[in-house]
């Protein structure tokens, strides 16, 4: 087995659940009448659980396979009496349900094989056993078949009794026995888990998506000589400080502004205004970590925060580093901060104020579902 894992590649886990479970379901999205399936004989007790704990309306039959493909298709023939037969391969757990759809309604209106293929996109050449090209085939005429491959019941089960060797796919074993194949157009998605490159591509196509939000947080502050300056999480000893309630950090006010604006949890004035006598003089990473708190509360969780301070001082260079280890440590994320001036122009060019702009990046909590935003 390619993939080298030591069990069946139908009992390999995929995204937390086994292939089977994963081919089951598009199996069961289908217009289907019944399934069988054909495993490994020692594996029969963890097939037989795994179909029973879907509890479908549609009947579902474990029966052992045989030691080759073409000797467990057989078996599971033996278990239909339906006049149409559908064989699937459980390594191809993402092929659409409607694809099975598909090949049941040509199989009932061609009464012929019926598989799906693909054409291929790539030059294909035929080549040696010592790997040189011997020609290049006209890929207009070739494609690459997948399942399910339909069949009329009664035909197939005549082709299996006539068949004298091994073939690759049951299209194959059903045109030596004189049956018509056709195909339909087949699709992407039903590629066959082969490698483990393969089953890495089914878990990243399994991946839920992530639910991201953006916001943006703007806080300014006049400056007061009177007051110490607090800038992103630092004392600055010998700047001029900041008017504020608070310890009037537009850095952090700022981050914690951009965070509730993505989250849809308000602002920094309504959640933490100046009415309330309590955030007198609060420093502003407090405001950051409960901001923070809010938004685990409301199934949010930061991704990274970028912050502009604008303003001709403090130098923002020399302690970048610093500030953006404290607010990335307060928030339990990256935070990332740039400083820069205005040439002179405006309050922060004239040395009256600062200014903080910050974009803030959020996802939905695994689990959560998209949270709603507080009203």
């Amino acid at each position: 087995m390619r993939l080298g894992l030591g069990t069946p590649k139908a009992l390999v886990p995929l995204a937390g659940r086994p292939i089977l479970d994963w081919s089951l379901d598009a199996v069961l999205g289908a217009e289907v009448d019944a399934v069988v399936v054909a495993g490994p004989a020692a594996h029969l007790p963890v097939l037989d659980a795994l179909v029973a704990a879907r509890r479908s309306s549609v009947p579902i039959r474990v029966v052992p396979g045989g030691p080759s493909r073409q000797a467990s298709v057989a078996a599971a023939l033996e278990a239909v009496d339906d006049d149409i037969v559908l064989v699937h391969d459980a390594a191809r757990p993402l092929t659409p349900s409607s694809l099975f759809d598909a090949v049941r309604a040509a199989v009932a209106t061609r009464r012929a094989g019926v598989v799906p293929a693909l054409r291929p996109a790539d030059t294909v050449k035929r080549i040696a056993a010592d790997g040189s090209v011997v020609e290049t085939l006209d890929r207009s005429m070739l494609a690459a078949v997948q399942t399910p491959q339909g069949f009329p019941a009664e035909q197939l089960r005549a082709a299996y009794a006539a068949a004298d060797r091994e073939h690759t796919d049951d299209a194959s074993l059903f045109a030596a026995a004189g049956g018509a194949v056709t195909t339909i157009e087949g699709e992407p998605s039903a590629f066959k888990i082969t490698t483990p490159w393969d089953l890495r591509r089914a878990e990243q196509l399994l991946a839920p998506v992530p639910v991201l939000r953006t916001g943006i947080g703007v806080d300014v502050h006049a400056v007061d000589a009177d007051r110490p300056l607090h800038l992103g999480g630092l004392a600055w000893p010998g700047e001029a400080g900041l008017a504020g309630h608070s310890d009037a950090d537009a850095v952090c006010h700022a981050v914690a502004d951009a965070l509730l604006s993505a989250a849809g949890l308000g602002d920094l004035g309504s959640r933490f205004g100046v009415d309330r006598p309590e955030e007198q003089d609060r420093p502003g990473l407090d405001f950051v970590r409960r901001t923070a708190a809010l938004l685990a509360e409301a199934g949010w969780r930061p991704v990274n925060v970028a912050v502009q301070v604008v303003g001709r001082r403090p130098r923002i260079a020399p302690r970048r580093a610093e500030m953006e280890a404290a607010l990335s440590g307060a928030l339990q994320a990256p935070v990332s901060v740039s400083g820069t001036t205005t040439d002179g122009l405006g309050f922060p060019g004239r040395g009256e104020g600062i200014a903080a702009v910050a974009t803030a990046l959020v996802e939905a909590m695994p689990g959560r579902g998209t949270p709603a935003p507080a009203r």
